[in-house]
């Protein structure tokens, strides 16, 4: 029972442990986003030819995506059903989903490793690739695929870490590897000579470094949860709540790659490489802003389900005021910042006048609705962490698939706006994604919180 109550957070004040969670996840956040864009910092800067191979590796971004959701199914998926059974006390249950969890995360991550490395040339050339910018993708992807393993289990893994409340443990996962990637890029890249090569090999070194951390604290005597052997044989009932609940997860990075792929293919028709360049470094701007909602979504998460599973929903409620104010203060700070500074900001990525002249608009349009985006990030935080996969589902496919992907297509042909056209089809969408999400939130779920004792039986 000692092992059932350690990191209680039925205890003291919600805002206080969600604080305690959340501050380590911020610091990881913005650690994983230095170790998602160091290599495009890098790359951008690249002598002669940045701004072509800054566009490959755009390119590939969605197959990034793609590795990226089928760690999120694990680990999203597993992740609250962990906390919602610690929060019931029952200890065994939350260690088969996590046994489960890894024995998935290692056969998928396989067999994407065998698909996506045969099939490279024609995804990339599907995601957008012209013949001056496959070169570069190529040359990234082949190298990162190799790793996919240890990508899945960094990432899926590491949901189990900060179940457990132990988000400073988490944060170390993504700190160490960012910190190794930070260091070996320029010593790869430049010193050694190796280019975009070098970029995607300090990528794969760094991920396997996490990925050892992360199942080392799991196989401590630290962990809360023991990692038994005998919890990765196949139990189809958790597999099929983890898939269930991680399919937002999934259905989530997935649909970003969709959209990637849509933005890179109209963006090229109407605008040429220059304009795929330019989404590139929109999509780092918006991974950075991004950071902290995120950060306080995987911290909430924890001390959401518990107090879920403990049935304590008046502290459930107060979680979801407070996370959701701070979505909206954020998402406000970052939109000013972001409208105010775009020249700035594209330099970082690449100085060439050329590309700063077409990125610097395109971004105040892409970002003009992003105030709108802490709806959904409150919305969203709040499904994932109850358990109501459905919900979290359903709003990322209005958002991305209903909304965004048509308008990509069908705003350039409308009152010749061109290629401007495609970056308001993100602003659009985050108006009303963002609002359906967090109405429903409110109305099927806020205010019905303790009314249905056993909705944790009807999800």
């Amino acid at each position: 029972m000692e092992r059932a109550r350690k990191n209680d957070f039925t205890q003291g004040p919600v805002w206080k442990a969600i604080v305690r969670m959340a501050v380590p996840m911020m610091l990881a956040q913005a650690v994983n986003i230095l170790y998602n864009i160091v290599d495009r910092m890098y790359i951008g800067h690249m002598p002669g030819s940045g701004s072509l191979a800054l566009t490959g590796l755009g390119l590939c971004m969605p197959v990034i995506s793609i590795i990226t959701a089928f760690g999120s199914l694990c680990g999203v998926g597993g992740g609250p059903l962990c906390s919602i059974a610690r929060g019931r006390g029952d200890l065994d249950y939350a260690e088969r989903v996590m046994g489960n969890a890894l024995a998935m995360l290692l056969a998928i991550g396989a067999a994407l490793t065998v698909l996506l490395r045969v099939f490279m040339e024609p995804v990339l050339y599907a995601m957008g690739a012209s013949e001056a910018t496959y070169p570069y993708a190529a040359e990234y992807a082949r190298i990162y695929i190799l790793g996919t393993v240890f990508v899945m289990i960094a990432h899926g893994m590491n949901f189990f870490i900060n179940s457990q409340g132990f988000p400073r443990i988490g944060m170390l996962t993504v700190a160490i590897g960012a910190a190794l990637n930070i260091a070996l890029d320029p010593l790869f890249i430049f010193a050694l000579d190796m280019g975009i090569t070098g970029a995607a090999l300090a990528t794969v070194l760094s991920q396997a470094v996490s990925a050892l951390w992360a199942m080392a604290f799991l196989l401590s005597r630290r962990s809360i949860l023991d990692l038994k052997l005998k919890n990765l044989r196949p139990d189809w009932g958790i597999i099929r709540r983890i898939l269930a609940l991680g399919a937002t997860g999934f259905v989530m990075s997935v649909t970003n790659g969709i959209v990637q792929i849509a933005y890179n293919v109209q963006l090229r028709v109407w605008g040429g490489d220059l304009y795929v360049g330019a989404m590139t470094i929109i999509n780092s701007v918006r991974e950075v802003s991004f950071s902290a909602s995120t950060g306080m979504r995987d911290g909430a998460q924890p001390v959401l389900g518990y107090n879920y599973g403990a049935g304590a929903y008046g502290r459930v409620k107060q979680c979801i005021r407070f996370v959701s104010a701070f979505s909206i203060a954020y998402s406000a700070l970052a939109w000013v910042l972001i409208l105010l500074l775009a020249e700035p900001i594209v330099r970082v990525f690449n100085s060439e006048p050329e590309l700063v002249a077409a990125a610097a608009p395109a971004m105040r349009v892409h970002f003009s609705g992003f105030i709108f985006m802490s709806l959904m990030m409150a919305g969203q935080s709040v499904f994932l962490s109850l358990g109501k996969s459905k919900q979290a589902v359903t709003f990322s496919i209005l958002r991305k698939v209903v909304i965004v992907t048509p308008l990509i297509f069908l705003l350039p042909r409308i009152a010749g706006w061109g290629v401007m056209g495609i970056f308001w089809a993100e602003p659009i969408s985050d108006l009303i994604g963002g609002g359906a999400s967090f109405l429903t939130m409110i109305f099927t779920v806020y205010r019905k919180l303790g009314e249905d004792q056993n909705v944790l039986t009807s999800q």
